[in-house]
Order: structure tokens, then sequence, then C-alpha cells
């Protein structure tokens, strides 16, 4: 990977610099291209995002609860394998 150092002059790139410390962004090329852009080095930030997603939150409690496991042999057959 490689960085790049963005002039202050380049005001769209320094606006979307400014939103991805918000939140992540997909940038979508006129060529059907996605990139991601996320601010690198700010675990905090992700971890209060996350945390801020409910839905993710409540899937991960009602896991959590979860107490009865199914073997693997099971898991192969229900897959096909």
């Amino acid at each position: 990977m490689r960085s790049i150092a963005i002039s202050m002059d380049a005001i769209d790139i320094i606006t979307l610099l400014k939103q991805a410390s918000k939140e992540n962004l997909i940038l979508k090329a006129p060529d059907g291209n996605e990139f991601i852009l996320a601010e690198l080095d700010d675990f905090d930030i992700e971890i209060k995002l996350t945390r801020q997603n409910h839905q993710l939150m409540a899937f991960l409690e009602r896991r959590a609860r979860q107490t009865k496991t199914v073997p693997l042999d099971e898991v192969k057959v229900q897959l096909g394998l």
C-alpha cells in the first residue's frame, strides 16, 4: 500500500476526508469501480460506530446467549459437504 499526501487545494478530496473521519465511505467511480475511504489508526471511533449499530448489537447479544452447539459433522451434512 502506498501513502499519498493530499494538498489543501484539493477541496473535493478534503471534503471526503472530513466525511470519512465520521464514517467509512464507499466511493463509486463512473466506471463502476468501488473504493473504501476509511480513517486509519482510530480504532476507538470504529468501536463507537459499531456499538451504535443497534441491529448488530442485538444480533451479537442473541448469539452470546446461545448455549446449543452444532457438531461439525451435522454442519457438513446441512451444507452438503
